[in-house]
């Protein structure tokens, strides 16, 4: 009697293990032009090579590279509860520009790290032409970035972000907050909303408050403009006009105000022992700050070291230089408030909020 041989099992591929190479290649092929938008001169090769080139021989003499990583945070959950991917990029373009900027860096490239459990090609291409329209704000070259697929690591839908920017400064133009003195003045400019902070309280508020996507809690009005969409406003990129004011003005140290808000990011460029002084009356707290210190019961000072609470960079400056500097962000068209100063050696205290 003779057995049988069993069929063979068929071969696996790797769209079987849940990785589909074809979907990436549509997500690169879809995002060229996008990409190509926010090319520069100095760029070398293209995009699609191995490692992005970038020329800096003719644009510095002594450059000194700025470099600076950061993410999206949980801002992600919301966008992908209300299904807006497209202005997310541009939140991990700010965020990472807006850090460089500091130190008077000009933000030169840009790359983006992409993860996903199941590539979804147009939600891909929503975020990726979101990290694109940030480069071109920024004036920053999207020159290379990784999409990666992982099933298992992921739930199906989620994906996460990362990136990073390279940016550089003429040596002898390096704000490093050397010069600030006892009597500079904080001029605070405005934020476009949260930012990208914070959001892990936000959602608390809103689960607290019974909102969600579908009970059109969302859709509050917030003295013209819902809830949803201020939670959503895109992160403010604050490059062009700031290096516009360093070329023209002596700025003694900057800060952007990301997590750790008022309390701890504007006095971590001011060297001791000095301090800061900042009025918070100085300026109006946006009604989406309002609202959810309202809904969420949360303590001032909680706000001021979980939001940016309407600034979301700072200038300091000799107070002789502040009515100049102000009349330019005025024909910037952003808005500003002096909201404080810096203070000289105190007991203990380096830094009053009121």
């Amino acid at each position: 009697m003779t057995q049988s041989t069993p069929p063979a099992a068929a071969g696996l591929t790797y769209r079987d293990a849940g990785v589909d190479i074809d979907a990436g290649n549509e997500v690169v092929e879809r995002i060229k032009p996008l990409v190509k938008r926010t090319l520069r001169p100095e760029v070398l090769g293209g995009v699609g090579l191995f490692g992005g080139l970038f020329d800096l021989s003719s644009r510095y003499r002594e450059p000194v590279l700025v470099s600076g990583t950061d993410g999206v945070g949980t801002k992600l959950i919301l966008a992908k509860q209300l299904n807006r991917h497209a202005t997310i990029g541009q939140d991990l373009v700010a965020m990472c520009v807006n850090d460089v900027l500091v130190q008077g860096a000009e933000p030169l490239f840009f790359l983006d790290y992409f993860a996903t459990g199941k590539l979804d090609v147009d939600t891909t291409v929503h975020v990726v032409g979101g990290i694109a329209r940030g480069c071109e704000i920024a004036g920053c070259a999207l020159i290379g970035g990784e999409t990666a697929e992982m099933p298992d690591m992921y739930p199906p839908g989620e994906y996460d972000l990362a990136g990073f920017t390279v940016g550089a400064v003429e040596k002898s133009k390096l704000v490093d907050s050397g010069k600030l003195r006892a009597g500079d003045v904080l001029i605070g400019i405005a934020s476009s909303g949260p930012h990208s902070n914070g959001y892990s309280l936000v959602r608390k508020i809103l689960a607290r408050a019974g909102i969600t996507p579908d009970n059109g809690g969302l859709d509050l009005d917030l003295g013209g403009v819902t809830l949803a969409d201020a939670l959503m406003e895109p992160t403010r990129i604050y490059v062009k006009p700031v290096l516009e004011l360093l070329a023209r003005h002596d700025i003694h140290a900057m800060a952007h105000v990301t997590g750790g808000a008022l309390v701890e990011k504007i006095i971590r460029v001011v060297p001791a022992p000095l301090g800061l002084d900042i009025d918070t009356s100085s300026w109006p707290l946006p009604a989406v700050f309002d609202w959810l210190q309202r809904e969420g019961n949360v303590a001032r000072e909680e706000m001021w070291r979980t939001f940016n609470c309407g600034i979301g960079y700072v200038l300091m400056a000799d107070p002789a230089d502040v009515a100049a500097i102000e009349a330019d962000l005025d024909r910037l068209q952003l808005a500003h408030w002096r909201i404080g100063q810096v203070t000289p050696p105190r007991d203990g205290e380096r830094l009053r909020i009121r």
